[in-house]
This record gives C-alpha cells, sequence and structure tokens, in this order.
C-alpha cells in the first residue's frame, strides 16, 4: 500500500507519514475568532482540514482533533462593548453560527472546541512556567517573550528573524517592547476592558498563548499534525513554537500542513480587511447550495496552491456533484444499503480507480487528482452501462467505489431505499406496460407520485427519485 505523504511546511518537503502514536493521530487546528460570521475563505482552510482528517479515518488512524475558539481579542472586545454586552453575550452568536455553518458544510466535527476564555488558568500557567525559564519580561504591566533566548525563532517560517523591524509584518501592539520582534502573552488590562484577576496581573491573554495552551491541555506536550492558513505561519505559529518548546523543552509539533489563500475574481486574498468576502450565508441566500460550496472550495485547486473563487466555479461543482448523483442512480445505489469493504485492483469495475484515487490522496491529499480519476471511471463505465456489458458484479464493484469516494466528497445525495410496496407497485407498472396497458400504467404512476415516488422510463428501465 502507498504510504500516506503530507508537505511539512517546517521542512518544505513532502514527508511520509508517521504518529507518534500507532494509529492514534492527535491534530490541532487554528479555529475562528468569533467577532463576526466566518466567510468561505476561511471555511477553505475548514475544509482542508476536514479533508485531511477524513484521509486519516479512511487510511485506519484514529483521530483526535482540537480546533479552537478565539473569543478574547482587540476586535471582540470593542464590538462587545459598542453593544452593551460581555465579551459572552458578544460571541454566543458567532459561536453558534459557526457551528451551524460547519454542519451546513458537512465538515465533520472535531473532537474538542476549547474557548480561550474558559482557559486562562491553563496560560497562566504556561506563562509562569516560561517566566521561571527566563523567556519573558514586564514593560507596563504587560508580559512579554525575549525571542532572542530561544535560538529556533524563525525555522518553520524560514524568515532571517535578525533582519525582522517592527511593522515588517510583526505583531506590534500598544504595550512597549525591549526589542520589536518580541510578542505579548499577557496584556495588562486597560480601562472599561474585560479583564482577569491572575499572579500575572489584572488582564487578558495574548493570542499566541491561547493555541500553546489549550493545544497541549488536550493533545500533550508534543502532538503530530498542526494546521491553519498560510497567514498563520508567521507569526501565530512561529509564536506558538518559541513559547511552547522554550516551556516543555520538548519538539511541539511534527507535521505543520497550512493551506493557501482562497482569491478574489482579481488575485487578491478573500478577507473581512479588504471587503471582498462572502459568508456562506451569502452564497446560500444566492441559491447555492452548500454542497456545491464544498465541493468548489474542496476541488478547485490543490489545498497548497491559491484558489480563484468564482460563479463559475460554483456552476461547475452543481454540474460535477449533478453527474455523481445522475451516475448514483444507474448503478442503483441506496443510501439505506451497507457495501463491502472496496477491493483494489485492475478491471473494470471500481477497483481500477479506487487504486489511482487512494494513491492520490496520500501523495499530500491531492484531491483535484483523486477527482480527475473519479470523472474518468465515471464516463467510461457510463458508456459500458449504455452498451449493456456491466455485469452485476461490477455495477455492485463501481457503487462500492462511489461510496469510497463519498466518504472523503460527502456531497452525493444517494437515493433512499424504497419499501415493499412502492417495488411492487413499480413491478406491476412494469408488467401492464408490457402487456400495453397503458392506462393501469399511467394510474399507477399517479398513485406513485402521490406517495412521493416520480418514475422516469429511460433505456435502462424505470429510474425513481422522491419528491416533496
Amino acid at each position: 500500500m502507498t504510504p500516506l505523504r503530507l508537505h511539512n511546511t517546517m521542512s518544505l518537503q513532502v514527508e511520509e507519514f508517521h504518529s507518534l502514536e500507532p494509529g492514534h493521530v492527535r491534530m490541532y487546528t487554528c479555529g475562528p475568532t468569533v467577532h463576526d460570521f466566518a466567510h468561505i475563505g476561511n471555511f477553505r482552510t475548514f475544509l482542508f482540514e476536514d479533508l485531511l482528517r477524513r484521509v486519516l479515518l479512511q487510511n485506519g488512524y484514529r483521530v483526535t482533533q482540537v480546533m479552537n475558539l478565539t473569543d478574547v481579542e482587540d476586535r471582540i472586545i470593542k464590538k462587545a462593548a459598542e453593544h452593551g454586552q460581555t465579551i459572552d453575550e458578544f460571541t454566543e452568536k458567532y459561536i453558534d453560527a459557526f457551528f451551524e455553518d460547519l454542519d451546513a458544510l458537512r465538515i465533520q466535527r472535531a473532537e474538542h472546541y476549547p474557548r480561550a476564555t474558559q482557559h486562562i488558568f491553563e496560560m497562566v500557567s504556561l506563562i509562569d512556567l516560561l517566566m521561571e525559564k527566563g523567556h519573558t519580561y514586564v514593560s507596563d504591566g504587560s508580559t512579554y517573550f525575549r525571542i532572542a533566548t530561544f535560538p529556533r525563532y524563525g525555522a518553520l517560517s524560514h524568515l532571517d528573524v535578525k533582519g525582522l523591524k517592527a511593522g515588517a509584518r510583526v505583531d506590534v501592539d500598544d504595550y512597549g517592547k525591549d526589542d520589536p520582534r518580541d510578542f505579548v502573552l499577557w496584556k495588562a488590562r486597560k480601562p472599561e476592558e474585560q479583564s482577569w484577576e491572575t499572579p500575572l496581573g489584572s488582564g487578558r491573554p495574548g493570542w499566541h498563548i491561547e493555541c500553546s495552551a489549550m493545544s497541549m491541555k488536550y493533545l500533550g506536550e508534543s502532538f503530530d499534525i498542526h494546521t491553519g492558513g498560510v497567514d498563520n505561519i508567521f507569526p501565530h505559529h512561529e509564536n506558538e513554537i518559541a513559547q511552547s518548546e522554550a516551556g516543555t523543552d520538548k519538539p511541539f509539533v511534527r507535521y505543520w500542513l497550512h493551506a493557501q489563500h482562497l482569491q478574489d475574481a482579481v488575485g487578491e486574498k478573500m478577507s473581512k480587511r479588504l471587503k471582498n468576502f462572502s459568508t456562506l450565508r451569502d452564497l446560500v441566500e444566492q441559491g447555492y447550495h452548500p454542497r456545491a460550496i464544498r465541493y468548489a472550495l474542496m476541488t478547485g485547486a490543490h489545498y497548497r496552491s491559491p484558489l480563484a473563487f468564482s460563479p463559475e466555479l460554483l456552476k461547475a461543482a452543481e454540474g460535477a456533484i449533478k453527474r455523481l448523483n445522475e451516475f448514483a442512480v444507474r448503478l442503483g445505489v441506496s443510501a439505506d444499503i451497507q457495501v463491502p469493504s472496496p477491493q483494489r485492483g485492475e478491471g473494470q469495475g471500481g477497483g481500477r480507480v479506487l487504486h489511482l484515487w487512494d494513491d492520490a490522496l496520500r501523495d499530500d491529499l491531492n484531491l483535484p487528482a483523486a477527482v480527475g480519476h473519479l470523472f474518468d471511471f465515471v464516463r467510461e463505465f457510463n458508456a459500458r452501462l449504455e452498451a449493456g456489458t456491466a455485469s452485476p458484479e461490477e455495477r455492485a464493484a463501481a457503487a462500492t467505489m462511489l461510496r469510497h469516494a463519498n466518504e472523503i466528497l460527502d456531497v452525493i445525495e444517494f437515493p433512499q431505499a424504497i419499501d415493499a410496496e412502492v417495488e411492487r407497485l413499480i413491478a406491476e407498472r412494469e408488467a401492464a406496460r408490457n402487456r400495453r396497458d397503458f392506462a393501469r400504467a399511467d394510474e399507477i404512476r399517479q398513485q406513485l407520485l402521490a406517495m412521493g415516488i416520480q418514475l422516469d422510463d429511460t433505456k435502462d428501465g424505470p429510474r425513481w427519485k422522491r419528491v416533496p
């Protein structure tokens, strides 16, 4: 079997994947900052992480995934104050909306969704540890990490850290630093801001310390995979590595995976700052189904390539899903039928494409290539169905392959199984048509329609679908 290989941002190489604990993958994904609705640029990254999770599961791993919810930071504090609400009151709406959007896009739920505001103790404990080891200093009541004490700083982003200057993509905030390259761990309280009373003083956590503290609480001091968008690499993930490894003296993460940006029509990164974004809700209101959005964002380009978002991309996704749904109907695949585990091998059924599909996904999650192989197979097998040369065994193998592919895509609407009475009426109608009793055949068609079953007569025999 081809081994699973993933691109590691740390090495800039595609590496063979091996989990620290055999058969079990521990994975942390940077989640949303819940000051507003997440936009589809965010969801491209979350869908990449869903792809990774599903491929790991399909390859036999047990997965423990943690996705944080950043529910305290400057924008949240400002907006909550403007609305006369506490942080919890303000963010609850957007947290609920985020989970609704996850479900609409069929993104599998992580095992843990820790909120920053519920893990202040863990953050303070990690900062205390860093203070004991001499990696911090205090200025104007705020606590900073001194990156000069961590020689490996810059290894993930491959930057010349000594050449960094204030403002050069460094998180420069309103608090004083000894060195512009340093970053804040604990921010001193400002007047009328929500804050926490701790041994560090009254204040709130910096952004970077949240992810280190929460990931290590649920996954341990060293774990397998950390994911995010490419804009997280520096400074956020670089800072996570520094504060985590400086605190524990252990390797923090084994594999770092990052998704490229979703872009608008002119090639700009989709972002709230540029106001060139759409939310999932915007697109649904325009008439696009979440399944089409899921398919477009997952298959439009490899996760490490930028993806230009457009109505044409969504229309193409709708067409692709329609072809897959029609193929499922032609094969007679029912949502209620359990299919056997797919078998690899050559042949005109599903074995050959299964081999190509799995190998593409094991090659750094190359879903666009896998989908290309799938549609080559759909085209070839449809021709065999037209010619009547596909055996029942080959049809069953093709159906199994389609179900296997949909474990990753999750966009195909397999027909629901019909009950015995509907099956009897369809058979009776076919018998009436064969004896040219068209009046009885039409009568049964109307009876079935009243039961919510619409029949279409094709050269392959009657096809049915449920209608409202």
